[in-house]
């Protein structure tokens, strides 16, 4: 890379709130923190940043879809965790406006490098990159209406840390977004019903969740609680390796 791209780089990095740059060494730390359980369910591997082509979504209009039922507004915050490509980091610079902000956060070097470059070249001024890590989204606190996490929450190894670090990162009424399949984690989904009850282990309400074919299964949105609790009170969901897909609550059909 030429010095006048990775300087480039560099402030794409360190554009999210003045923070410093969170450079690829720091991508292997392992959590310190014991206390939290560990999830009993397997873990869906990164198999890649791009879930399908830009063009296919469009047509089904996914991130418009998304967007409109996450009540995404001109002028929020918003964070984009499992950024890969861009897809939705993209759209939701152009929704939230000038005014607004869109964060990108993904755990892998290369991808974020990828997708600091294109923001570049899109010039959109109002998204920033940010390397996260996989226990930690490491987001600046009190900042964010909206945090979504289109199909990848099957894919973080430690859940319940996750979401427990996530919650400071909130803004009063903030909500967070997840899209996903209705499948076995294994499968690269989340049975819906599982994912409420991880949720609710950290603290967290179920505000809603619908069906989504669009975006390949369902889209549930979640508001922080009363009370975080402490990581030694959180008790894992019993799921099992075996577990069949949970059923969509009744005001909603199977994607």
């Amino acid at each position: 890379m030429r010095r006048g791209a990775a300087l480039l780089l560099t402030i794409a990095l360190a554009a999210c709130s003045g923070s410093p740059v969170i450079d690829n060494k720091q991508q292997s730390i392992p959590s310190t923190n014991n206390g939290f359980p560990a999830a009993d369910r397997p873990v869906a591997s990164i198999l890649s940043p791009r879930w399908s082509t830009e063009e296919a979504r469009d047509r089904l209009n996914e991130a418009g879809q998304v967007m409109d039922l996450a009540s995404i507004k001109p002028d929020m915050t918003v964070a984009d965790i499992g950024a890969g490509e861009g897809y939705y980091t993209i759209r939701l610079g152009a929704r939230v406006g000038k005014k607004g902000r869109v964060v990108a956060e993904d755990i892998v070097p290369d991808t974020i490098q990828k997708l600091a470059g294109r923001v570049l070249r899109e010039r959109l001024d109002n998204v920033s990159v940010r390397l996260g890590l996989p226990a930690d989204p490491r987001l600046p606190e009190n900042s964010f209406d909206r945090v979504l996490m289109v199909h990848m929450y099957h894919e973080i190894e430690s859940p319940y840390e996750f979401l427990w670090r996530l919650w400071p990162a909130l803004a009063p009424d903030g909500q967070v977004v997840v899209v996903d399949a209705n499948r076995p984690t294994e499968l690269h989904g989340t049975p819906p019903e599982l994912l409420k009850c991880e949720f609710a282990a950290v603290g967290y309400r179920l505000v809603s969740i619908k069906p989504m074919p669009s975006a390949g299964g369902y889209i549930a949105i979640f508001q922080a609680g009363a009370e975080r609790p402490e990581p030694s009170a959180i008790r894992a969901c019993k799921s099992g390796k075996t577990a069949a897909p949970a059923t969509v609550p009744s005001d909603s059909k199977e994607p």
